[in-house]
């Protein structure tokens, strides 16, 4: 507000005081023209403050007050992010169902395969047992594929997977019955047959 009070006397001041010169100042002769100037512009200057800078300041101060009460003008709101795409579903489907119990059979594989004491007959399990294992990505493709096709349960995929569910089930059990025989012999001779027999009996998905 001050600010604008001053430049409201300056202006004033100034403006009134040309006027005023210009309309007082006329010399009448070459000899008092630069006395008559001198005069002019003091006697404006002296009534250019009265008349123009008085009120120049009183415009000043309304200015200022104005400018003052007029609220800053606020920055526009930053955008909210958008949200993240919420995560699919999962999935619980026959295809996910069918998989799940071939996952189930392989955890159970390895749970009996644990049981065994430590010999090289456990260690031949432990290898059939990974054996077993490494087929489930077949099967989940498999189920991947029958979801992409939509199959019913005449489709070819959905014959592919009951067999493997089948042959996954099949298999966990005859690796149970191999384990509870290990419990008491734990020798490689006395079991050799029922191994060799066992890894003839792996699933293999991958083949035709």
């Amino acid at each position: 507000m001050g600010r604008s009070a001053l430049w409201g006397l300056l202006i004033g001041t100034a403006l009134m005081t040309i006027l005023i010169m210009f309309g007082l100042a006329v010399p009448s002769s070459d000899d008092d023209g630069d006395t008559m100037w001198a005069a002019a512009f003091v006697a404006s200057g002296i009534v250019g403050v009265v008349m123009g800078g008085i009120p120049g300041t009183l415009i000043g101060l309304v200015v200022g007050a104005v400018r003052r009460r007029r609220p800053a003008i606020a920055p526009p709101p930053m955008p909210m992010p958008f949200p993240p795409p919420l995560p699919p579903p999962p999935l619980n489907d026959r295809w996910s169902a069918m998989v799940g119990r071939c996952e189930l059979a392989v955890r159970r594989v390895h749970a009996a395969v644990a049981t065994v004491p430590a010999s090289p007959a456990r260690e031949w399990l432990e290898r059939i047992a990974a054996r077993f294992a490494a087929e489930l990505p077949d099967v989940r493709r498999l189920a991947d594929l029958g979801r992409a096709l939509d199959a019913d349960h005449q489709h070819p995929v959905t014959d592919r997977l009951s067999a493997a569910v089948r042959d996954f089930t099949s298999f966990e059990d005859e690796v149970g019955r191999a384990a509870l025989r290990l419990l008491n012999q734990t020798t490689l001779d006395a079991v050799r047959t029922d191994l060799e027999v066992l890894e003839q009996q792996l699933p293999h998905l991958g083949s035709p």
